[in-house]
């Protein structure tokens, strides 16, 4: 059985080796457990969609929820799939830095990312427009 889940968290280090180390780390370990997503960032939050079956998903959440790179973690949303969204990538990335403000301002109340305020279903269309705005890279 496939699940997605989506959720939020704030960095306790959102300098760019930090996240590197996050995307290196997803990258390597997802593979085997055949965890799909992307990792949405900016202003020092994490937005991220994480698919795969359901016992792996579930696990991988438990270790993000204790995870000290992790502040304020919140599920957003969690879901049984038929198919996966985000297949294309162990760890996909999307830097809010470098989008067009508009796509965050569609959203959101203003053009900056915070998915605290965003209804599961919002984040996961904003998860969807990144992809098809080819905002999402690490393709792997």
């Amino acid at each position: 059985m496939l699940v997605r889940l989506v959720y939020a968290s704030r960095a306790v280090d959102p300098s760019p080796d930090a996240i590197e180390a996050i995307l290196a780390e997803s990258r390597s370990h997802n593979p085997a457990s055949g965890i799909t997503g992307i990792l949405c960032y900016g202003g020092g939050i994490f937005l991220q969609a994480i698919e795969g079956g359901r016992a792996a998903v579930n696990r991988l959440y438990s270790h993000i929820l204790h995870d000290a790179r992790h502040r304020q973690v919140e599920l957003l949303a969690y879901e049984e799939i038929c198919e996966r969204r985000f297949g294309g990538w162990t760890m996909g990335q999307a830097n809010l830095a470098k989008i067009n403000h508009s796509i965050l301002l569609k959203y959101s109340e203003k053009p900056e990312l915070d998915p605290y305020a965003m209804s599961g279903k919002v984040a996961l269309a904003l998860l969807e427009e990144l992809m098809a705005t080819a905002s999402i890279i690490g393709r792997a």
